[in-house]
Parts: structure tokens; sequence; C-alpha cells
């Protein structure tokens, strides 16, 4: 079943922007912590941004003034703006929640490449 499904992606020139939208179920959603991860070729998963229920937000240093998270309760979704992209966030974009139960089933992800 699929339960976490991210789109946005693309290929953008190097300042650009881009706006990543993660839809989910109501069961992973509600509650709980949801966070964007990025992955590399030949890199470990990362954490970009989180956000709580109470919209107190976590954001990477790598990408600190340049992304925002923010989420709609509403429609169990989680939106991560990417603005002055660099090439080295070319990534598979993923999201998920945090929480003690554990990640969700891991989506496809979403593909962002920044040229330069």
């Amino acid at each position: 079943q699929v339960q976490v499904v991210e789109s946005g992606g693309g290929l953008v020139q190097a300042g650009g922007s881009l706006r990543l939208s993660c839809t989910t179920l109501g069961v992973i959603f509600r509650g709980n912590t949801m966070a964007w991860y990025r992955q590399a070729p030949g890199e470990p998963r990362e954490l970009v941004a989180a956000i709580t229920p109470s919209g107190r937000v976590n954001i990477a240093d790598s990408v600190k003034g340049r992304f925002t998270i923010s989420r709609d309760d509403a429609k169990n979704t989680v939106y991560l703006q990417m603005n002055n992209l660099k090439p080295e966030d070319t990534a598979v974009y993923y999201c998920n929640r945090q929480s003690q139960l554990g990640p969700a089933r891991w989506g496809q992800g979403t593909q962002v490449t920044v040229s330069s």
C-alpha cells in the first residue's frame, strides 16, 4: 500500500526554486513530526528539514536560509520550498514521519537536479 507520495521535483538551474509536496495517509501524518530527507548518489540519506505538529521547525545547516518546510494538516501534506538552489542540492528527496513507531514505508521520492 502506498503510504507516502512525493512530488514537485525536476531540473532547475542554479539559483532557481522548486516546491516539493508530500502527501501521506492521515494515520502517518496526524500528530507526528514530518521531515524531508535527501539522498545523493553514493551518499547516505540525510535529514533536510523537519516540522512538529505545533509548527516548530528544524532546518539542516546546509540549507538554512534557503529551504522552508511547512505543513497543511487538513490535507495531510508537508511542503519543502527550496530557493537559491545549488548543484550540491541534487538528490532524491523523500519525506517521512519522525515517530517512536519508526518511519512509514518509504515512497519513491522525487528527483531534484540542479545544473550549474
